[in-house]
């Protein structure tokens, strides 16, 4: 079976690159760059921007399916810049599948196309999304959800998955800026009681092979069309999840701590006011705070995994236990 694979060099892309190559198959990596460190792995690396649909459609040619973990993630710019990195990319590359044989299509989604403000408190897929533009993010990728989905027919197959908060070594995001800030002494979260899921980077790697492997072996009928919540099943509150992450990513003789904690109250308040500040002023860096980022951090975000359980086979194979010890350990090998 071949394989196009576009985000090969990203965090979960990277992940579903290797473990599609241990199982034996075909892998075509699509990227913008020169990916010599994917070929020495034994990818196939072919060059072409997604936002080309000519180029596109030249790569897509040849393949048996498609998995899409390309996107531009963050919480603060443009909405047009996302719509472009997360929305137009998959509709050329969507395109460019069906006109070019492919028979299924795997699209890398995220819980937050339902994320309005309110609590996800064990959620599942029946939640409705979230139609809002404030949050660009988000509304990117609920349009590109919704376009895959949509796409959806007997001989072209599409399934959508939604890992929340993927974490691991070798995250380039998420905890190289917790480690900064703590290591800063600036790293201040919201006090709240609210239960958040996460997914290791593996187990989300793994829902995306799990979804392709049962579309390439005719299982559309029961999963086409449909999107995927998937997490540990392991919920804790954002503050016992993050000082979890903070003592496995310390190094030998350092403890990385929360400095503070703020009334979650204020921290959405804050959010709010910080927004407005850096969208008066036209400043394009991150503000400190997003009500979006004290949102996620202070309300319930955990989700029922059972679709995934019973139609996709999932169950997380790495559990928190054991992937904050291989964070531990990659730690004391130099990460991070």
């Amino acid at each position: 079976m071949k394989i196009l694979l576009s985000g090969g060099q990203g965090f979960l892309g990277g992940r579903v690159l290797e473990m599609l190559l241990e199982k034996g198959y075909g892998v075509r990596a699509v990227c913008r760059r020169p990916a010599p460190e994917l070929e020495l792995k034994g990818a196939e690396v072919v060059r072409a921007d997604l936002r080309n649909l000519a180029a596109v459609r030249e790569v897509s040619k040849g393949v048996d399916g498609v998995i899409h973990c390309a996107a531009q993630s963050g919480v603060w710019g443009p909405l047009h810049r996302y719509l472009q990195a997360n929305y137009a990319t998959t509709v050329n590359l969507l395109m460019a599948a069906r006109l070019g044989g492919a028979r299924w299509f795997v699209h890398t989604s995220s819980p937050s196309v339902t994320h309005t403000g309110a609590p996800l408190d064990g959620e599942d897929e029946s939640t409705p999304y979230a139609m809002s533009v404030a949050n660009p993010y988000p509304y990117s990728k609920m349009m590109a959800e919704k376009l895959v989905l949509s796409a959806d027919e007997p001989d072209f197959r599409t399934v959508a998955i939604r890992p929340h908060l993927i974490w691991g070594p070798g995250d380039p995001h998420f905890l190289p800026r917790l480690v900064a800030r703590a290591r800063a002494r600036k790293l201040w979260l919201p006090r709240s009681t609210a239960l958040v899921d996460a997914t290791y980077i593996d187990n989300a790697a793994l829902a995306h092979i799990l979804a392709a492997e049962k579309l390439a072996a005719g299982g559309g009928t029961a999963i086409g069309g449909r999107a995927y919540f998937i997490a540990q099943g392991e919920p804790l509150t954002a503050s016992e999840l993050i000082t979890k992450l903070l003592a496995a990513a310390s190094r030998k003789g350092e403890r990385l701590k929360v400095r503070g904690y703020l009334p979650a109250w204020l921290s959405r308040a804050g959010g709010a006011a910080l927004e407005a500040v850096w969208g008066g002023l036209m400043l394009k860096n991150e503000p400190p705070l997003t009500r979006f980022v004290a949102e996620e951090l202070t309300l319930p975000h955990w989700f029922k995994l059972d679709r995934a359980w019973s139609e996709l086979g999932y169950v997380p194979q790495v559990s928190m236990e054991e992937g904050l010890r291989r964070l531990q350990e990659a730690v004391a090998l130099g990460g991070f």
